[in-house]
């Protein structure tokens, strides 16, 4: 099952996926925004959150898992950001009747050759006495050294929750070693599994981070292939977390798109 929450209740449905170690509420912000002419549900993605846990991560299965909570008698908006981007590229393709139109933000339908900082952060992470840990601050200090950005620790640290009551200190709320242990298999994309699979021809925007790079001019190709009716717009002064290093720029940009 996943977990979800969901703001405003009337209007056209608009569903958000998280990326890599977030879960539904990184998009509160986005999605109240939005409440006051859409109906909009955060989802935590499996392994994230509050969603069930996995034996380890598959796009396929989370993407097939996100369809089966949606109706198709009444497709959504479909946002994702980065894993979420590729999960809701999936779910577009695989269950297209479900999916009015498409926002992928700073993903490609690629299989990345490195996995970027994330193996230093699932360290960071798994190193962490968390039995001997009194506060989120000195969680946030065991931190600092292998996770510079203070905006990438809070990040990180929202999932950090209090231990069980016969527990000591604190735990991860997110599937953090079945995570780490996937990190092959979340950079990766599951080409093959689409090869008779038709492109998505309902609307795409394609949003990407000036200063980020996981959108590059060789990914238009295959992007394009797959999703023929996209429109790519990159947003300045914005690395790989869009929506929240721009916040405004990326609030206007996606209601154009909804309302178009």
């Amino acid at each position: 099952m996943l977990h979800a929450l969901r703001f405003g209740d009337h209007g056209s449905p608009v569903v958000f996926c998280h990326g890599l170690f977030g879960q539904g509420r990184n998009w509160t912000q986005v999605g109240k925004a939005l409440a006051h002419s859409h109906r909009v549900t955060l989802l935590d993605l499996p392994d994230h959150g509050r969603s069930d846990w996995t034996d380890g991560w598959d796009y396929l299965a989370a993407a097939d898992a996100v369809a089966a909570a949606l109706d198709p008698d009444d497709p959504v908006a479909l946002v994702g950001h980065s894993m979420g981007g590729k999960v809701a590229m999936l779910v577009a393709l695989r269950h297209p009747e479900v999916v009015s139109r498409l926002c992928v933000v700073d993903v490609s339908p690629v299989a990345y050759r490195e996995a970027g900082e994330f193996p230093g952060y699932v360290e960071a992470m798994q190193a962490l006495d968390l039995g001997s840990i009194s506060t989120r601050a000195e969680a946030d200090a065991g931190l600092r050294d292998a996770v510079r950005s203070d905006t990438v620790r809070a990040f990180l640290l929202q999932n950090l929750r209090r231990a069980d009551e016969d527990e000591a200190g604190w735990r991860w709320q997110m599937n953090l070693d079945g995570l780490g242990n996937s990190l092959d298999s979340l950079r990766g994309w599951p080409e093959d599994a689409l090869a008779d699979t038709p492109p998505y021809d309902g609307p795409v925007l394609w949003i990407a981070g000036a200063r980020a790079d996981y959108v590059r001019p060789e990914y238009a190709e295959v992007m394009e292939r797959l999703f023929p009716k996209v429109r790519k717009l990159t947003v300045k002064d914005a690395g790989h977390w869009v929506h929240s290093e721009q916040p405004e720029i990326f609030q206007q940009v996606l209601e154009r798109f909804l309302d178009g």
